[in-house]
């Protein structure tokens, strides 16, 4: 396992110097983990209001069988029917306890789709702030290129004009050895 944690270890520095090295990199991983956690909000968004709309339901169906237990203890103590009416309070009972317990949760899903929801803008504002600097970069990084291309280019242009500069002084020299030769032979030719 030694060998395996080294070369992760290894690895993972070379993931981090080529990122120092390379920012707009660093800055397009950022901003993909960033989409990833925002789609993943969103989709935790939509989950919590489908289990908030289940609930809501729930309670509904609660609350008409709590009405329909109201009604028959009315009837079964208007009739004289103190056993139904008691039983029938004891269901009543029932119900408006499993009816809180299911307001509960559903106060608990609607603080979580606000919690949710405020992630969601933080994530989508510091999305917006880490495209802007990654725009920033990438504005720097095509200036910095187009100054290398013009240096580079100026560089070429420098040479050949150097070079033409050089023919003309290859040229000079070249007459001027050919004179030189053509008088040397006048001289050796007048011995």
């Amino acid at each position: 396992m030694g060998l395996f944690d080294d070369l992760s270890r290894f690895l993972e520095n070379r993931l981090e110097e080529f990122l120092r090295n390379n920012p707009h990199l660093e800055l397009e991983a950022l901003l993909e983990q960033l989409r990833e956690q925002e789609e993943d909000t969103l989709k935790l968004i939509a989950d919590l209001k489908l289990q908030e709309k289940r609930s809501q339901e729930e309670i509904l169906s609660t609350a008409q069988e709590i009405q329909r237990w109201h009604i028959r203890i009315q009837k079964a103590k208007n009739a004289n029917r103190e056993d139904l009416a008691s039983a029938a309070g004891e269901r009543e009972a029932a119900l408006l306890r499993e009816g809180n317990q299911r307001w509960g949760h559903m106060q608990g899903l609607k603080e979580r789709i606000n919690q949710s929801q405020e992630l969601l803008q933080k994530i989508q504002q510091r999305r917006q702030e880490v495209q802007a600097k990654a725009a920033e970069a990438q504005t720097a990084r095509a200036k910095v290129q187009t100054q290398q291309r013009s240096e580079s280019i100026g560089w070429s242009n420098k040479t050949s004009n150097y070079s033409v500069g050089f023919d003309d002084l290859e040229e000079k020299f070249r007459s001027w050895e050919t004179q030189d030769e053509l008088e040397q032979m006048k001289r050796n030719m007048q011995k």
